[in-house]
């Protein structure tokens, strides 16, 4: 078993030396643009709609925001100034000099509040409420109340609000009935780079600043994107990648590899309203059954913290939670209590090579206590849309971005089910809602227990068994210069990164 395994992971080592083996020169461009490698495809760089962790990555590089958030977790001004009306309002000045989108136009209050009325999906062409509606909480109304000038209301009180408010804006004019425009009006954004072109394996952006050219490459197969970085193809890759090519990466000459922790937080998902996984005790069962320690050892290279609360690590509100250790005898004696000594599930991810291999260990960690899973593996859009519509019993994802506590309303909460929020698991527990109602009314310290109170209330019934919070890791090209890993992995430094020499190494 253990000679297999060496031999599986030096697969990937000897295709790459086979491939570069046969490899010419290329002949380099006079002006390159800076190319960067992605596992998955960008599903909707709308910052209305932009759910998934690539989109809303891509967006903030096109988009400019009313509020940023700082490294606490706090918010800070972006475009925006703000101040606190009464209990239920907020007003945010736009600050000057105002961004221009990209057709030369400055932003207004009228694009703020489009934007955030289609959110909330009000208005004649709104659609219908984003699945993005839950994060703004509380928001009941977006109005214009002066040239640069927006009122916030609010159905109940929230002291945290304004850092809700990180969305991209997009332009007032897509919100108009009928608008139909080639490109989309919504790719014209006020952030640092401007959309030029947008494909299912392309994405290419113009830093405005200079004028330098990014490409975002779609390369879902990992040792593929490796052979691409080396040969000169691309020039940097960020996370997704498996630990021995990240060795034999760092062994080569020319590659520059950096690591920072990460807050991205990995975890094991349940649908509570399917009559096996619905049983408390069977996902006790699967929490206990599952070697965390050995998973991130031996398949992640060590490369990540065991997780606990899904706020990152370091968060003003995050609980210390009690672990599920490892214990299959237990895992073996709650299944019998729950009379299911042999279960059948069907356990769902996408076929990212490493995500398959973590998938099959945890498969042969459950099948240990008598849990029978099958695998199923699709491309990223079909996995990624069966999750969201609750076509599930297990699966694994990551939540990416997590920055506020009210998060947990938009998990957690029972009023929060598809497509008001992302309890994408059917989890419902009337002393969890009222904690997380009591949380949304309270300030301060008080406001902080009830969150922590809700987390460990949360993590007794298990909607998720926490995995891990992931390093993020980058390899570059020697001779770029600038980039700089966040712990929640976007890519807001590609604002000041510089490309390296072109050609292969």
């Amino acid at each position: 078993m253990a000679a297999g395994r060496r031999v599986r992971q030096r697969g990937p080592i000897a295709l790459l030396c086979l491939l570069l083996a046969g490899c010419g020169p290329r002949v380099a461009p006079e002006q390159p643009p800076l190319r960067v490698g992605l596992a998955q495809p960008v599903l909707d760089i709308d910052p209305r709609r932009a759910a998934d962790a690539a989109s809303a990555r891509l967006a903030r590089l096109v988009y400019s925001r009313l509020v940023e958030l700082d490294a606490d977790y706090r918010p800070r001004p972006a475009a925006a100034d703000w101040q606190q009306l009464d209990a239920l309002r907020w007003r945010f000045t736009l600050r000057e000099p105002r961004p221009d989108f990209t057709d030369g136009a400055p932003l207004t209050a009228a694009d703020v509040v489009a934007t955030y009325r289609a959110v909330l999906g009000v208005g004649s062409n709104a659609g219908g409420a984003s699945p993005l509606r839950s994060e703004l909480g509380a928001l009941e109304a977006v109005d214009e109340v002066a040239p640069g000038q927006i009122d916030f209301t609010l159905s109940r009180p929230d002291p945290l609000f304004p850092a809700r408010l990180t969305l991209g804006i997009a332009p007032a004019r897509c919100a108009a009935p009928g608008v139909r425009t080639v490109p989309p009006c919504h790719y014209d954004g006020s952030g640092p780079f401007a959309l030029r072109e947008l494909s299912a394996d392309r994405i290419r952006l113009q830093r405005r600043r200079d004028g330098l050219a990014v490409e975002f490459r779609v390369v879902p197969d990992p040792t593929v994107r490796v052979l691409k970085l080396l040969r000169g193809e691309l020039d940097l890759l960020q996370n997704d990648l498996p630990p021995e090519l990240l060795t034999y990466l760092a062994g080569r000459p020319g590659m520059q590899l950096s690591r920072a922790p990460g807050s991205s937080y990995h975890y094991l998902g349940f649908n509570l309203a399917d009559p096996v996984t619905g049983d408390l005790r069977v996902r006790q069962a699967v929490a206990h059954a599952i070697d965390r320690e050995a998973i991130v050892r031996h398949l992640l290279g060590g490369a990540a913290r065991l997780a606990g609360s899904v706020l990152p690590p370091g968060h003003y509100a995050a609980a210390v939670l009690p672990q599920y250790a490892h214990d299959p005898a237990l895992a073996r004696r709650l299944l019998a209590q729950a009379g299911h000594t042999q279960p059948r599930l069907v356990y769902k991810t996408s076929t990212d090579p490493l995500r398959l291999r973590i998938a099959t260990a945890i498969q042969a960690q459950l099948a240990a206590v008598g849990i029978r899973v099958r695998v199923q593996s699709n491309e990223w859009g079909s996995f990624f849309g069966d999750i969201r519509a609750g076509r599930f019993q297990l699966y694994s994802l990551a939540w990416v971005g997590i920055t506020q506590p009210e998060v947990l309303r938009q998990l957690f909460h029972s009023a929060s089910l598809p497509p008001a929020g992302a309890n994408r698991g059917r989890f419902m527990s009337p002393p969890v809602d009222a904690l997380l109602d009591a949380a949304a009314q309270a300030q301060g310290a008080a406001q902080v227990d009830l969150y922590r109170q809700a987390q460990l209330a949360i993590h007794a019934q298990l909607p998720y068994v926490p995995l891990w919070y992931e390093d993020n890791v980058a390899v570059a090209r020697a001779g770029l210069r600038g980039y700089a890993l966040r712990p929640d992995g976007a890519w807001d430094a590609l604002e000041f990164t510089d490309p390296p020499p072109v050609g292969p190494l």
